[in-house]
């Protein structure tokens, strides 16, 4: 298991950002990007809940974005209101959750976890 796996990776400059896309668009495996603001309520309930869905999905990549930090990346998604959460599948959004629904998350990552096992199988 690489060292980033099972975690959340907070990416502080537009280089770790292309970085890591790149990285899962060269392994096809699904990206979560939290896009947050450390003053936003909010995003810190959702937090843990992410740090936990990533444990238990180490083939899931999980990105967090601060919106206040990369400006850029986050107009260039057209993020709007925090937490935003883009579901990315090989550069392309395949899903997306605005706010902190803990439930709507959990549920996104199980059936976009398991359309790729499936995909990745077929």
């Amino acid at each position: 298991m690489a060292a980033e796996e099972g975690q959340v990776i907070a990416c502080h400059t537009p280089e770790i950002w292309e970085e890591q896309l790149r990285k899962g668009n060269e392994t096809k495996k699904l990206i979560v990007v939290d896009f947050t603001a450390s003053w936003c309520g909010p995003c810190r309930f959702i937090a843990p809940v992410l740090a936990e869905l990533a444990k238990k999905t180490p083939d899931v990549i999980f990105l967090k974005v601060d919106v206040d930090e990369l400006k850029k990346v986050a107009e260039d998604w057209a993020v709007e209101a925090m937490p935003t959460f883009v579901f990315l599948k090989e550069g392309k959004i395949v899903d997306k959750v605005v706010g902190a629904k803990k439930d709507e998350l959990v549920l996104k990552v199980g059936q976009h976890t398991a359309a790729c096992a499936a995909t990745a199988s077929a």
